[in-house]
C-alpha cells in the first residue's frame, strides 16, 4: 500500500488547509480585489429595458453554465441601481466587448452620466439593448437570482445568441485592460484616464 503524499493532507503544509483555528484572518475587500486581479477576464455589458428606459452596467463576472439546457450567468452588486431594474424588466442582453471597446466599458462602468447619449445601438427582437460592433451577443431571460454575499449570482436562460465582429476580445488584467501594458487597448485605457482597479465588483450592477 502506497502511503499518501503528505502535501496532499489538508492542513499539513499547506496553506489551503489553514482553517480559523490556525489564527488564518480571511482577506480584507482590498486583498481580495487585488489577488482576484490575477485572474484575467473579459469585459461585458448587461443590457435591459425598465419602464421604456435603456440601461446598462460593465461587467466582468460573466460565464456559460450549461449547454442543455442553455444557461449562463453574471454576478451584479446588490447595492447598484441598474441591475435591479433589469430583474424587474426579466430579460437581459451580455454584450461580450472587443479590444477597440474601452470607452464603452468607461461609459457602461461609471456610475455618472446617460449610459447611451450619442450612442448608436438597436433594440433587439427580445427587447434589450443591443451594443453594435461587439465580439457577441447574448439574449437571455432571468431564469434563478442567488444572493452571494454583497452580490447576486443572476442565472439566466439563454433566448438566442448572435455572434459579432472578429476583432480581438477586451481583457482585463491586474486593474488594467491587456494583459500587455503595450497592448493598444492598455494604451487607449491609460490615454483616457481609465481608473486603475476598475472592476472586480466596484461598479456592477
Amino acid at each position: 500500500m502506497t502511503a499518501e503524499p503528505a502535501a496532499l493532507t489538508a492542513g499539513v503544509g499547506d496553506p489551503a488547509g489553514a482553517t480559523a483555528a490556525d489564527g488564518a484572518a480571511p482577506p480584507t475587500p482590498l486583498e481580495m480585489r487585488r489577488a482576484m486581479g490575477a485572474f484575467a477576464t473579459g469585459v461585458t455589458v448587461v443590457t435591459g429595458v425598465d419602464g421604456g428606459e435603456a440601461v446598462g452596467f460593465a461587467c466582468q463576472a460573466f460565464a456559460s453554465v450549461s449547454l442543455e439546457p442553455p444557461l449562463v450567468l453574471f454576478c451584479a452588486g446588490r447595492g447598484g441601481r441598474t441591475w435591479p431594474r433589469i430583474r424587474d424588466s426579466g430579460r437581459f442582453c451580455v454584450n461580450v466587448l472587443g479590444e477597440d471597446q474601452v470607452d464603452l466599458c468607461g461609459r457602461f462602468g461609471s456610475g455618472t452620466g446617460r449610459k447611451y447619449d450619442g450612442l448608436d445601438w438597436d433594440l433587439s427582437r427580445w427587447g434589450t439593448p443591443a451594443l453594435r460592433g461587439v465580439l457577441l451577443r447574448v439574449h437571455a431571460e432571468v431564469s434563478d437570482v442567488h444572493a452571494a454575499g454583497d452580490h447576486d449570482v443572476v442565472i439566466g436562460r439563454v433566448l438566442e445568441v448572435e455572434a459579432g465582429t472578429g476583432q480581438r476580445p477586451l481583457i482585463f488584467f491586474r486593474g488594467r485592460f491587456g494583459v500587455d501594458a503595450r497592448e493598444p487597448q492598455a494604451r487607449a485605457a491609460e490615454a483616457a484616464g481609465a481608473p486603475v482597479l476598475w472592476g472586480w465588483g466596484d461598479r456592477w450592477g
